[in-house]
């Protein structure tokens, strides 16, 4: 995922990087690259050559390019990019709506919102571009990114798909056993089983002890002695995959 900024001010756009390393603070499981430019031309140029990246972040009024004038050269790609203003003035929001902009925030910019409008354009993103579980509920089919699980559940010959953010997602009673259900996510996407009824996903384990893993969300989830060794092997790569 990589995440473009674009301001003439220097100082503006030092606090917008700032702003983005502190959301990665706060998020450490939702993983991107920054660049930022304080030349509009270069990012002009940057896109007529086809170097796109996945979310905008540009400041409205610039010397010769301005916000809008990349907004519509983005579009005009044929990107869907996700982009987001910030701007001195309110007086172009209706032309930041005309290229599909997510959000228009206003200088000084506050960093509750700002933090609101990274992670729509996060989720958004994901959505677009990441594979997703379809799930079959009593309301139909769901399609689910892997990244906005936690962890699922064997419960009562019924899959209960915990979300990052706390809903519970009920699927219909399952024919297959577990391990047959879950198999096209088990081992992939950082997912991991470990124990019959669990399979966790390692972006979200907090902790791990000899017998258990400790969930971000706080939940604690039992770890079956015959896994444990795969578990503690495969947890360790991935942190340090992590921490390369």
């Amino acid at each position: 995922m990589k995440i473009t900024l674009c301001d003439d001010s220097i100082k503006d756009l030092l606090y917008i990087e700032k702003l983005l390393a502190k959301y990665k603070t706060h998020y450490p499981n939702k993983r991107f690259e920054v660049e930022k430019l304080s030349d509009p031309s270069r990012l002009y140029r940057n896109i007529s050559e086809g170097k796109l990246s996945d979310i905008y972040i540009l400041d409205m009024l610039m010397p010769r390019w301005s916000g809008i004038d990349l907004g519509n050269q983005i579009r005009g790609s044929g990107s869907e990019s996700v982009i987001i203003y910030i701007t001195s003035s309110d007086d172009y929001a209706l032309d930041a709506y005309g290229v599909h902009a997510i959000r228009y925030l206003l200088k000084p910019v506050d960093e509750c919102k700002f933090f609101g409008a990274v992670d729509y354009a996060l989720s958004y993103t994901r959505v677009k571009t990441e594979p997703v579980w379809l799930i079959k509920t009593k309301d139909g089919f769901i399609k689910q990114p892997f990244s906005g699980i936690e962890y699922i559940e064997n419960a009562s010959r019924k899959l209960a798909i915990h979300l990052s953010g706390g809903e519970v997602l009920q699927s219909l009673f399952i024919r297959k056993t577990f391990e047959e259900e879950v198999c096209e996510i088990t081992d992939k996407n950082n997912f991991q089983q470990i124990h019959k009824s669990f399979l966790v996903n390692l972006d979200y384990v907090e902790q791990l002890t000899p017998d258990s893993v400790i969930m971000k969300s706080g939940i604690e989830l039992p770890v079956s002695k015959g896994r444990a060794a795969a578990v503690k092997r495969n947890y360790l790569l991935f942190v340090s995959e992590r921490c390369r």
